[in-house]
């Protein structure tokens, strides 16, 4: 009878075992250092690439599968896709079956100043009254009469040419437009979207996913579309980019190739040393200096196209070698890391490699 007893607790015990083995997620330690080729298609750069340095993962979204992100946070923000130079302008109505008609200043390049606020405030803060301070699209109201039609430019497809060895032909043909309207339902987003001569529209309701910062929507093909990773789950976005850039005595807007963005809303944070001020081979954890994060905590481009030059007349774009970055992903790790080259080995552009080492 004891002979019994003791292997039932045994049995038992080797249960309870296996219960809490399946129960716990094993702690796998983040990858310690990594050389990553981080593509983004060539020179057409067609796709957004993210990258996670914990788990060194790669994922590759083609960056025309959407044009809305509806932010899953506690505000009802809706961003657009600036890698296709999406631009968006608020109309004085609420009726979404108004006909519209296009309108060329609202648009992405050097003739579109950038406080028109067609353009998501190219920090990535979501924040603001709308026009481009935050998003362009102004924060989504529960009274349904604030919730005005916008005008939309759908941007641009990516390219199919093929440019001159060291260029980039990131813009294909026009994508066209649309126009929207969103408002709220509880705590999910009701969109209606039609063309600019329709008299009549589409609605689709869009739920909050908090596992992303974004639910994203495709225009285009009237279904929602999975074009991120989790929330926590990267740290770098290797895209193309509509950012500002200073133009006579003002800021303008203006599409940038080869462009580097950190998860600012997942917590991610950089900064820039200069390899004349100290070594990357020597740089430890020591060295780290925490408020230099601090600006990266509130604006995603602290790489931006920092890490790379144009080039010029006869000289080919390359990475700038005179600097490296310093980054704390959304786990807390630390890292240094560097680029290696902005080309393949043939010198077509859109195979940017860079290397990377913990300091934990």
């Amino acid at each position: 009878m004891k002979k019994g007893f003791f292997i039932l607790s045994l049995s038992i015990l080797a249960l309870a075992s296996c219960s809490s083995d399946d129960e716990s997620t094993p702690y796998v330690p983040p990858i310690s250092e990594a050389v990553v080729e981080a593509s983004t298609g060539g020179p057409n750069q067609q796709n957004q690439l993210y990258v996670d340095l914990s788990t060194s993962t790669k994922t590759s979204v083609a960056r025309e599968s959407w044009d809305l992100g509806f932010s899953s946070g506690s505000a009802f923000r809706v961003a657009i896709n600036g890698s296709l130079k999406m631009a968006v302008k608020q109309l004085n109505t609420t009726n979404i079956d108004e006909v519209q008609t296009e309108d060329a200043s609202v648009s992405v390049g050097f003739s579109t100043l950038a406080s028109l606020g067609y353009v998501d405030n190219p920090t990535g803060i979501l924040e603001g009254p709308g026009a481009g301070v935050g998003t362009a699209i102004a924060e989504i109201s529960a009274n349904d009469a604030d919730n005005k039609v916008y005008l939309v430019n759908l941007g641009f497809k990516a390219g199919t040419t093929t440019p001159n060895l060291g260029a980039v032909a990131t813009d294909g043909d026009p994508r066209g437009w649309k126009k929207i309207r969103i408002t709220r339902s509880g705590n999910n987003y009701v969109l209606q979207y039609a063309d600019l001569g329709a008299t009549t529209h589409s609605t689709v309701t869009i739920s909050k996913n908090t596992a992303f910062h974004f639910s994203f929507f495709s225009l285009v093909s009237g279904q929602e579309v999975t074009a991120q990773p989790e929330k926590g789950k990267w740290d770098l976005n290797f895209t193309t980019f509509t950012n500002y850039f200073p133009y006579m005595g003002a800021d303008v807007t203006y599409g940038y190739a080869d462009f580097i963005t950190t998860n600012v809303k997942g917590g991610t944070t950089v900064y820039e040393l200069l390899t004349a001020d100290v070594a990357y081979d020597t740089f430890v954890l020591a060295d780290v200096i925490e408020s230099s994060f601090t600006v990266s905590a509130t604006d995603q481009r602290v790489i931006g196209a920092n890490w790379r030059s144009g080039g010029g007349p006869g000289a080919l774009p390359s990475i700038r070698d005179d600097r490296f970055y310093v980054l704390k992903d959304v786990e807390g790790n630390i890292y240094k890391l560097r680029f290696l080259s902005l080309t393949n080995d043939a010198g077509e552009r859109g195979f940017p490699v860079f290397e990377y080492e913990i300091l934990n």
